[in-house]
């Protein structure tokens, strides 16, 4: 993608295709990639709009382990500013973005638990 200016990496419902449809109005393409010292646990989604778009009620939420050993598989999707703010407007107040340095070196954005502490890079 030509225009693609910010790099998102997704562990959860943004890899799915009607979830892409919805929020940025095209499938988009992405390389799989890790993200080191995280594991994932569920989180309960609340909001209607996001449950019908994943068809899920409970969508993967990171948490921090500082354990190089512990890994969350993922996709590396390009994206322009405006497709990250959309992509921003479809997480629930319970995530929050970070910037992240993922295994193959390449530094993403990263939604985590807005209630835990935010991590120093």
């Amino acid at each position: 993608m030509h225009d693609a200016t910010e790099y998102l990496f997704s562990y959860g419902t943004l890899q799915l295709t009607g979830v892409q449809l919805d929020t940025f109005g095209r499938v988009l393409d992405g390389t799989p990639d890790r993200l080191p010292g995280h594991a994932l646990t569920l989180l309960e989604i609340r909001d209607a709009a996001v449950i019908r778009s994943s068809g899920k009620t409970h969508h993967p939420m990171l948490v921090h382990t500082g354990r190089p050993e512990d890994l969350v598989d993922g996709t590396v999707f390009a994206l322009t500013l405006a497709e990250l703010r959309h992509a921003d407007a479809y997480e629930v107040s319970d995530y929050r973005r970070e910037r992240v340095l993922l295994a193959s070196g390449r530094s993403a954005w990263v939604y985590a638990d807005a209630r835990a502490p935010k991590e120093l890079e």
